[in-house]
């Protein structure tokens, strides 16, 4: 089907943001999806803070957009916005790196304070990069994500159905825009 780079913008090593998109890769590899998982915090710091375009891992990570026809950015929420972390990568992305592509914002935070930020503080940047189909986001309280005694990912109900939703209308998403392309192949 469609080639999906899967983004976590957190900088933690034992992120929830990571955790929650490799649990959603998942299930988007079942649905037949060919998934590229990309850590932002395993980039270089001095290439990211540098502005570094032409530092090997930030062209291979703007290959990696190049590729897809489809992303999942998910970020933690700090102070009302997406993480700094995946600013800096962005901003080291072509203006239009996003062109063409569907594209999923996810995001974790710890308080329904911070449900807005998918809307008011990642979709304008995703847009702006071009991107042809923002489909409707979800933000997940970082409580909601857990890890059970033998490592696994848990998704609490609730949220794990409203997750299950917006990825499956990504997914849907995806498959009309491969197949319009296909036809015009």
């Amino acid at each position: 089907m469609a080639a999906i780079l899967s983004v976590s913008g957190s900088p933690s090593p034992t992120s929830r943001t990571a955790r929650l998109l490799r649990h959603l890769d998942d299930r988007l590899r079942l649905q037949g999806h060919d998934v590229t998982p990309l850590d932002v915090r395993t980039l270089p710091a001095e290439a990211l803070l540098g502005a570094d375009f032409r530092h090997p891992a930030i062209t291979g990570a703007t290959a990696l957009f190049e590729r897809a026809d489809g992303v999942v950015i998910g970020t933690p929420v700090y102070k009302a916005a997406y993480s700094g972390l995946l600013k800096s990568l962005l901003d080291l992305l072509p203006q239009y790196a996003l062109t063409g592509k569907t594209v999923l914002p996810l995001a974790t935070g710890g308080s329904t304070a911070h449900v807005l930020a998918v809307d008011y503080a990642l979709r304008p940047v995703l847009s702006s990069m071009g991107a042809l189909h923002v489909v409707p986001g979800w933000f997940t309280l970082d409580r909601d994500v857990t890890v059970d005694d033998s490592g696994a990912t848990v998704v609490a109900p609730g949220a794990a159905e409203a997750l299950a939703r917006v990825t499956d209308q990504f997914s849907s998403a995806l498959g009309g825009r491969t197949a319009a392309l296909a036809s015009t192949a």
